[in-house]
């Protein structure tokens, strides 16, 4: 009776409210992340600008809590008119509870004269909790994407054409020649991929410089745009900076189809902040200070080698148990950027903002320069495959890698585990746990250390001991290498075969490759299942991933009231 007597209220309440007007209090609704806000300090670019921007800036808007604030030329200090904005932002952001805010300014260039100036004033702002800067867009990655995108639009022969690169907002020389050097670096991404007859990069001056200087300058920047025109094969000219746009036809784009008019170039005019690059910046640098809490999913990409599909039943076996407490996504094969690509852009899409790569390959280094690179996570190029450099994935996860189940005492266990499904007599048998190897010789002396320790360990298990037992590789996809490492297997068999008998457990992800193929005509007895599927692979698995979050997330992970997470990883023995 209770209940039926409050929802009539409730209802009539509602009635109320809607027909007459009546004001009924509600609560507050609570910030998701209250802890950390985000300030968006973008250029003042007029009407038409400012609404792409805020474009922008919606969409971010709707999963972190953000304000944005434009700062224009004439930005000089608290008596400036943009000063009321800031301390508006970081009014509301008080008001919110908010105790970190991160600045995130939407610049190319951190040498901005604009954003250096509100850099310098910004502590004298009211505002009880903390103040984070991040770094500004010519630092990422993902800017050079841009870049590169914009060239390879009107690039169609680049042996043949010139490059011409135009950044904009020096206000001397000293800020000319860093906005060159930043662009320098952003077009050695393109550099990478094409082989241009030439890379100019020229610095338009900002309205904020001294008149003589500023004209004097635009002067060269636009002669030497002419001369490199007047020069044999197509000259392209790529804008590279966050111009004005106060209508369509006052920006600074327009600015260069008028000028450029009567010059023979190509010409991509199209703005940087529409790009959708900006996006995954602007929730890569939040991801980068967002808390991780309590039952937020983690997502997972494996990138086994992969094969046939017994080979990959057997790896969806083992990874099984970990898809009801990960998001799982699977990136078959070495390394292969739209692969994944394709699983991270799953896991994003389910609204993943932490991601962990296993490598499942034996060893910790195996492809990890190759999957770093392509994760973004390191500059530096990998060793090119058939003369080509992987693509970089755009994201804006937080990406944190392991590999190298072959490192981990868990292994041990799985060997042992085989060799007792076939072995009879320790004392009489030999054992070659053969691997497939790799072509690099000092990987195979740190595998066979690594082995050693596996060995002796199982030797334990069994009174008597083995009569000989042994890590080995075929290195099979390298015939010189495979040709010497043959040999000294054919000969370890041999050997065992004289008083006794020989066991070869396959230390393969799957199955026993081709060692029969190599092996035919001697006499010995093999388990050929591999390490997959089985327990302890998971194990490794697990342990690698909580390890991550442990290390790598612990400092971010909070709960609901504020307190960090006390993750427990369980110790697993062989």
């Amino acid at each position: 009776m209770v209940k039926k007597l409050t929802l009539i209220i409730f209802l009539l309440l509602l009635i109320a409210e809607n027909v007459w007007g009546m004001q009924i209090k509600r609560p507050k609704l609570k910030a998701q992340n209250p802890e950390i806000g985000f300030l968006v300090l973008a250029p003042d670019r007029g009407f038409v600008g400012n609404n792409e921007t805020l474009s922008v800036f919606q969409k971010f808007k709707k999963e972190y809590l953000a304000k944005i604030i434009f700062v224009g030329r004439k930005y000089d200090g608290l008596n400036s008119n943009y000063s009321e904005y800031i301390q508006k932002a970081f009014s509301s952001f008080d008001e919110l509870s908010v105790s970190k805010v991160v600045i995130l300014p939407l610049f190319l260039s951190k040498y901005n004269h604009i954003l250096q100036e509100v850099r310098k004033n910004l502590p004298a702002y009211n505002f009880k909790g903390q103040i984070h800067w991040n770094e500004t867009m010519s630092e990422s990655y993902l800017t050079a994407q841009i870049l590169f995108d914009r060239v390879n639009k009107i690039s169609s022969n680049p042996n043949q054409e010139k490059l011409v690169i135009l950044g904009r907002g020096a206000l001397d020389e000293k800020s000319e020649n860093l906005m060159k050097k930043e662009l320098e670096e952003l077009s050695d991404y393109i550099k990478q991929r094409k082989v241009f007859k030439s890379i100019q990069i020229g610095i338009y001056y900002s309205y904020n410089a001294k008149d003589k200087l500023r004209v004097l300058k635009d002067d060269e920047v636009h002669d030497m745009v002419i001369h490199t025109a007047a020069k044999k094969g197509n000259t392209l000219v790529i804008p590279f900076f966050i111009g004005p746009k106060y209508s369509n036809m006052m920006s600074l784009t327009h600015f260069f189809d008028r000028r450029f008019k009567d010059i023979d170039i190509i010409h991509n005019p199209e703005e940087i902040l529409l790009h959708p690059n900006i996006l995954l910046w602007m929730k890569k640098t939040a991801n980068k200070y967002m808390p991780l809490y309590r039952h937020e999913p983690i997502g997972v990409v494996i990138m086994p080698h992969g094969a046939t599909q017994p080979y990959n039943d057997a790896v969806e076996k083992t990874i099984e148990p970990l898809k009801s407490k990960y998001k799982v996504e699977m990136a078959y094969g070495m390394g292969d950027a739209l692969t994944i690509q394709k699983a991270v852009s799953k896991l994003e899409n389910q609204g993943i903002k932490k991601i962990i790569f296993v490598r499942m390959y034996p060893r910790s280094n195996q492809l990890k320069e190759k999957t770093d690179y392509i994760l973004g996570l390191s500059e530096k190029i990998p060793e090119q495959w058939d003369g080509l450099i992987p693509p970089q994935i755009r994201s804006s996860s937080i990406i944190n890698t392991f590999g190298g189940y072959e490192e981990d005492n868990l292994i041990a266990g799985i060997f042992l585990e085989r060799i007792k499904e076939i072995s009879k007599k320790p004392s009489e048998e030999t054992i070659i746990l053969l691997a497939h190897g790799s072509s690099d010789d000092q990987a195979e002396i740190l595998r066979k250390k690594k082995m050693k320790d596996h060995i002796d360990w199982i030797q334990t298990q069994f009174n008597p001991t083995f009569k000989n037992i042994k890590g080995m590789s075929l290195r099979e996809d390298w015939p010189g290498k495979r040709e010497k490492a043959l040999n000294e297997i054919v000969n370890f068999i041999e050997e065992g075969n004289k008083s006794g008998k020989v066991i070869v457990i396959s230390n393969r992800l799957y199955g026993s490759g081709p060692y029969k193929h190599f092996l035919k005509g001697l006499n010995f007895e093999m388990n050929s299942k591999g390490l997959a599927p089985h327990p302890n692979l998971t194990r490794w698995l697990e342990k690698g991933i909580k390890s991550l979050i442990k290390n790598n997330f612990s400092q971010q992970i909070v709960s609901p009231n504020k307190n960090k997470l006390n993750i427990r990883v369980s110790s697993t023995a062989r």
